[in-house]
Order: C-alpha cells, then structure tokens, then sequence
C-alpha cells in the first residue's frame, strides 16, 4: 500500500490525504483486530503508507513479534492478520514500513520494557526469513527476538518511547486545577497521559494535517486533528502552565515532540490501561503459580553484556522455551508418571514434577494447552 504523507511528506502524486468527515472511532474486542482497520485508513489514503506515530495506551506493549512467521507474510494482509495475536500484533506494521514512532504509556503496574528513549532496528533475520530486533531490552531478549544488525536484511528504524502514566495522580491533579476538559484532549494527544478519558476526545499529531484513527479491543483509537499550527500551538500552550503538582504536563510535551516527527499518528487505547488483573493467579495456587514462575524464569544478561553474551542468552532462552511446549505438550498426550520423570530430567525442568502432582490432585484433567500458550 502506498500513499503521500499528510504534513509534509511527498505529494507529487496527487496531493494531500483525504479527510475524514467527523472523528471515526473503532472499538474491537481482540486486540489485534484494530489493524485491519489502520490498513484500511492507509488504503483509502486517510493515513500515509509510512511514518506513522502510534500513541498506545494499555497494561501490555504488545510488541512481540509472531515467532516463526516468514517476515515477507507482512506484504500479504490477510495472511497477516490470521497470523497476530493479542500480543504481536505491532511490530509487523513496523516492519512493513507504516509505524515509525511508537509511544508506550503505561500504568504503573506494567513494567514490561524500561522507562525512556530505545532506538533499534526491526527487519529480516538472514538465516530464519522471520522477523527479528536489534533491541536488548529483556522484553525482546526473554522472547528470543533479538540479533546483531549485520544478520538483518530491509531494515527498518524504529523510535520506541516509554512513558509510565498514573491515571489517578493526573486526574486528581486535573480536578484540583479545575483543567479537567482541555487536559483530557491533550491526554488524548499524546503518549502516556494516565487519565485518558473520552472515545470522542482528538489527538492531534504533530506534523500532520489531517490524522487517522484506529480502534481496538474495547478501546477507542482516534485520529485525526485540525492541522499542525493548532495542534503545536494547544501543546505548547498546555505545557506552559506551571504545574509542579502535574507532572502530567512533561508527558504531554513529550509525546507532542515524538508526534512533530510522524506525519500523521494513530491513537490506541485498551481499557486494561485503566484496571488489569493476572488471570494465572486466579487459575492456579499461590505454589503452583510459584513453581511455573521457576519454570519460565529468564536468566538475564549482564548490564554491559557483549554481542555473544547477548546471543547466548538468546540462544538459551530458544531452547527453554521450546523444551517447555514441547512438554507440555507431550502431556496433553500423556501426563503419566513416566513421561513427567522424562522431561523433568532436563535442565531447569525439576519444578515440573511438583506442579503436575499438584495440579492433578485439584483437577481430573489439567489444562496442559493453557499453560503451553499462556
């Protein structure tokens, strides 16, 4: 798909992104069911085929990558889609070349990725055709996403920025500063602003004339704006307040700046942003819950881990991810004692008698499938 940049990007093919007439929001329930929409929004030219900012709202970053999928299935939607899960659904809009800016604002009980500015390349792997990141944070190593940039192929930046929000400190702030209605459309506007609030509320990217919105899963994605003048005058005029007692502000200068260097953004908000529960916990006993953290530990690297320590710790993580499918899934088949002495003689894999014993005393048939996709 192709198509120029609203704001400032190529429009010697026939101009300028089309409007939409009033702000479309779309709310889905599976997550990754959103992208079907912003691919819809750039085919019909009311989103640019690339340079999007994507402002996410929401408890998960949702920026793991479908592990065995061919990078080249981006260029077939459909196959795509039918590939993506709640959790992945990201980074193959990254790699397609739509989604350069990504905004991440948190609550702070999600502490998957650290705070800050990460900058990384996501592209080919050479020697698998899957999709990998030269990204170290431990989001991207535990999943065994990461690899050098020389074994990467049609590279693609991207910009990554963590925000941690606290909706109820901003909004408490908000309401004491009696700021409670224009501070609700700037947290639309940008990344991590905590006490998000209305579905009809704009963001408004900041290079952009006219801005494209995308929904997902209970959530409401907005985008679309007035134009670039206004939208930077709103936030520079927000951010010049002081406000020692609403940091909030900071956030909205800052995503303001990330929004300046796409040409058009879409707004992402999942209703987990605001309240989120484990449903492990509730499906499993403090102990058993316990044992299967031991089980899928990851063993970090060192802070300042060389490019071979961080393939190792790749390379190791691979092949104790694959060891627990590939036994739990051998005791959908079989869970007798036999086949559990079997797989718990592999290396890190002793907590696992523990909890299938436990497990079967509380239950005729275990669900071994939920804990092999969970």
């Amino acid at each position: 798909m192709s198509g120029p940049a609203a704001g400032g990007g190529d429009r010697s093919r026939g101009g300028r992104l089309r409007a939409y007439p009033a702000l479309p929001v779309w709310v889905v329930e599976d997550h990754q069911d959103v992208l079907p929409f912003i691919y819809r929004a750039i085919g019909s030219k009311h989103l640019p085929a690339s340079n999007v900012s994507f402002v996410h709202l929401d408890s998960h970053p949702d920026l793991l990558i479908p592990v065995n999928m061919p990078a080249d299935t981006v260029f077939d939607k459909e196959a795509l889609f039918s590939e993506l899960s709640i959790e992945n659904w990201i980074m193959p809009a990254v790699y397609a070349g739509h989604i350069s800016q990504v905004v991440w604002l948190h609550p702070p009980w999600a502490q998957q990725i650290s705070e800050g500015k990460h900058h990384f390349l996501i592209g080919k792997d050479l020697s698998t055709t899957t999709i990998r990141v030269t990204g170290t944070d431990h989001y991207f190593l535990s999943d065994g996403l990461y690899v050098p940039a020389d074994q990467l192929e049609n590279q693609k930046p991207l910009n990554l920025h963590v925000i941690l929000i606290n909706p109820t400190e901003a909004s408490n702030s908000q309401e004491e500063n009696g700021e409670v209605a224009s501070a609700k459309r700037l947290k639309l506007n940008t990344d991590d602003t905590a006490s998000t609030a209305s579905p009809s509320s704009s963001v408004v990217p900041g290079d952009l004339d006219h801005s494209t919105p995308s929904l997902k899963k209970k959530e409401v994605q907005n985008a679309s704006a007035p134009n670039k003048a206004e939208t930077l005058s709103k936030c520079s005029a927000a951010t010049s307040l002081r406000n020692s007692e609403c940091p909030i502000r900071e956030v909205v200068k800052d995503v303001c700046q990330v929004l300046q260097k796409g040409d058009a953004y879409v707004l992402d908000i999942d209703l987990d942003f605001f309240s989120v529960k484990n449903p492990f916990k509730e499906m499993y006993t403090q102990t058993e819950y316990k044992l299967l953290q031991e089980l899928y530990n990851f063993k970090k690297p060192h802070r300042n881990a060389t490019e071979e320590s961080l393939l190792d710790c790749v390379e190791n993580r691979v092949h104790q991810l694959e060891d627990l499918e590939a036994a739990f899934a051998d005791l959908c088949d079989n869970d007798d004692e036999d086949t559990l002495q079997k797989w718990a003689s592999y290396p890190g894999m002793k907590s696992l008698v523990q909890l299938v014993h436990s497990l079967k005393t509380r239950m005729e048939s275990p669900d071994y499938e939920m804990i092999k996709f969970g």
